[in-house]
């Protein structure tokens, strides 16, 4: 049976070489979560419906962890389908990361993109210094993004303290010997450093700028980011297709209200072309490998229809939006709080699912 990564599944996604990927966990594991453009049939049905696979395919089998995805592999192989095991899983699909890179101004913007679960970190240089935003668990991604333009991280910094994935923000500034950074506002019970007004990269002619933007709304304590006044990391609080959920304080209202200032207070006095870069990427939003995930102000303006609201109708559809909440959020923001009873990175498997933290609009 052959088998492959899910880092070469999503190789092979972004060349369109995936002809058919079969997902055979049960219908509500599919519903909540699942690879864009998989099929479902489950592996207990999968013998009396092999008919509605094509016979020229070639099928990559996916599941929640590998097994009945290998299973599935072997049963196609003795129907003589040229079948493939997708090895890990959901799970490991949930820990693949591509990057993407763009320049602002005098700064070098790395996007750094777990794309199975749809969660977007970036590392911010200029004249040998850079900050990390929103970084995972898997700290050595980023120090391997610093390393590789000779950066030394000289701050780490969360927009906003996640429900949805565990932050890398203290182990990150810990081995890196920086500041974190996060907003006061913020329930944790660890010691940070006090957000800045402004933050320098480097020094000279080539040095850069990141302006800290308090953005209550999402959470308290959310922040964004300008970078060199061209581009805006928005965190959670605005997305390419929505803005960030209010409600999952049990506090919509005041937090909707809060997200509208933020919202407007901030972009109102920027340029359309200020490029957005936001903390997710929803389902609706197209990745593609070497692009970086973005939208001009301008644009968001013209299609996003929240952009356009008063305060009081705003308030009312973003309070009313409220849904299922993240898989396990409850105690990824404990973890993320500084309450967990075990290190951050043995708690991976709080993460897998989807990510739920924006009020998709339409547009």
């Amino acid at each position: 049976m052959r088998t492959i990564t899910a880092s070469e599944l999503l190789n092979r996604l972004d060349r369109d070489e995936v002809t058919y990927l079969l997902d055979v966990r049960t219908p509500e594991e599919f519903e909540a979560w699942h690879v864009p453009g998989a099929v479902n049939l489950p592996l207990a049905e999968l013998p009396h419906h092999l008919s509605r696979i094509p016979r020229t395919a070639q099928v990559f089998t996916m599941c929640a962890a590998g097994a009945r995805s290998a299973s599935a592999a072997l049963l196609l192989e003795q129907r003589f389908y040229d079948a493939t095991s997708i090895e890990g899983g959901m799970a490991a699909w949930a820990n693949v990361y591509d990057e993407a890179t763009l320049n602002v101004g005098r700064a070098t913007i790395v996007q750094v993109r777990r794309r199975g679960k749809g969660c977007l970190g970036y590392v911010v240089g200029a004249a040998g210094e850079c900050v990390v935003v929103d970084p995972s668990t898997e700290i050595a991604r980023y120090r391997e993004v610093a390393e590789a333009r000779g950066w030394r991280i000289v701050g780490v910094l969360d927009t906003h303290l996640h429900a949805d994935h565990l932050s890398g923000g203290r182990a990150l500034a810990a081995l890196a010997g920086a500041p974190l950074y996060l907003g006061d506002a913020e329930p944790v019970h660890f010691d940070h450093a006090k957000m800045p007004e402004r933050i320098e990269l480097g020094e000279g002619e080539y040095a850069a700028t990141v302006v800290p933007l308090a953005s209550p709304g999402h959470t308290m304590g959310s922040t964004m980011f300008l970078v060199e006044g061209g581009a805006l990391l928005t965190g959670d609080t605005l997305f390419l297709d929505g803005v960030g959920r209010p409600d999952l304080a049990e506090r919509a209202a005041e937090f909707a209200e809060n997200l509208f200032h933020s919202i407007h207070d901030h972009t109102d006095t920027l340029d359309d072309g200020v490029i957005i870069l936001p903390a997710h990427v929803g389902e609706g939003v197209d990745v593609q490998p070497d692009v970086v995930v973005q939208a001009s102000l301008g644009q968001l303006r013209w299609r996003l229809v929240p952009l356009t609201m008063e305060r009081e109708a705003f308030i009312a559809w973003a309070a009313g939006q409220a849904k299922e909440r993240p898989p396990n959020y409850q105690l990824i923001v404990v973890a993320n709080q500084g309450d967990a009873d075990k290190p951050l990175d043995e708690l991976s498997e709080l993460e897998i699912g989807p990510n739920r933290c924006a009020v998709v609009a339409a547009t």
